[in-house]
C-alpha cells in the first residue's frame, strides 16, 4: 500500500493575519517534510518559494524583485510543503490566462474538499507578482500589505508552485490557488497575481492528509486572542 501524501503546514495563515510573524521553524526542518510550497521567512520578509527540494526567497527593494536561495538556519512563520507526487500531467500547447488555465486544471479534480498541490513549468508571455515587505509585529498584515512592491515580466520561463485548499479550510490557509513563482534564472519571482501562459506542463498532485503543526514554543501564538472575523475579512483582502 502506497505511503499517503502528506500537505505539511506550520502554523496558519490567520495567525499571520493577526500580526504574528516571528520565525520559529528553521527551513533545514521545513525541508524534511517536502520538496514542493510556498511561505514566507522571519519578520514576513518576502516570499518563500520551494521547488525540487531548495528553498528561495523573493524580495522587493526597487525596481526589480531580488531572488536568493535560502540557507538551513533561516526560519519561517508559516510554510506550508508537500513531498509533491503528481497524479495528472498535461501539456498546455496554446495561450491561456490564469483564469481559464485554473478551469483547466479544476476540470481534473475528483471533489472539491481535497487539497492539491500544482506544479506549472512552461514559458510565460507575462507573469505579474507581489511580495510582502519585511514588518514588526506592531503593523496589521492587512496594513503592511498596502505597500507590498509589484513586478511585471515579458515572455519568461520558470515554474508556478503552490496548492488549491478547498473552502471548508479558508483561515488555515487561503481559499482557492496560493501560487508563487520562480523564473528559471532565478532572477525573478514572488506571489503570482495574474498571468498568461504560452505554453508548459502542468502537473496536479493528490494530498491524503494535513499535517498541521503549531508554533508551540511561541508565548505569543499561544496567548493571542484572535477575531476570527477581522481575520477572514483581512485574509480577503490581501490575498
Amino acid at each position: 500500500m502506497a505511503e499517503p501524501v502528506k500537505l505539511f503546514q506550520y502554523n496558519t495563515l490567520g495567525a499571520l493575519m493577526a500580526g504574528l510573524y516571528g520565525g520559529s521553524m528553521t527551513i533545514g526542518e521545513l525541508l524534511k517534510y517536502g520538496d514542493l510550497g510556498i511561505g514566507t521567512l522571519d519578520s514576513i520578509d518576502g516570499e518563500l518559494i520551494v521547488l525540487d527540494g531548495k528553498a528561495y526567497q523573493a524580495k522587493g527593494s526597487g525596481d526589480v524583485p531580488e531572488v536568493v536561495e535560502v540557507s538551513d538556519d533561516v526560519t519561517v512563520p508559516y510554510a506550508a510543503v508537500v513531498p509533491h507526487q503528481a497524479e495528472v500531467i498535461f501539456r498546455q500547447r496554446f495561450e491561456m490566462t490564469d483564469e481559464e488555465l485554473e478551469k483547466r486544471i479544476e476540470s481534473y479534480y475528483d471533489g472539491e474538499n481535497l487539497f492539491r498541490s500544482i506544479k506549472i513549468h512552461g514559458e510565460f508571455s507575462h507573469m505579474h507578482v507581489r511580495m510582502i515587505p519585511k514588518s514588526t509585529s506592531e503593523k496589521k498584515f492587512a496594513e503592511v500589505a498596502v505597500s507590498q512592491p509589484e513586478y511585471h515580466a515579458d515572455n519568461v520561463s520558470g515554474t508556478i508552485v503552490g496548492f488549491w485548499t478547498p473552502e471548508i479550510f479558508h483561515g488555515v490557509s487561503v481559499a482557492g490557488y496560493h501560487l508563487h513563482f520562480i523564473s528559471e534564472d532565478h532572477t525573478f519571482g514572488g506571489h503570482v497575481m495574474d498571468f498568461v501562459i504560452k505554453e508548459g506542463i502542468v502537473e496536479l498532485g493528490a494530498v491524503d492528509q494535513l499535517d498541521q503543526r503549531f508554533p508551540v514554543q511561541d508565548r505569543k501564538f499561544l496567548f493571542a486572542k484572535f477575531n476570527v472575523d477581522e481575520v477572514r475579512s483581512d485574509m480577503d483582502k490581501v490575498e
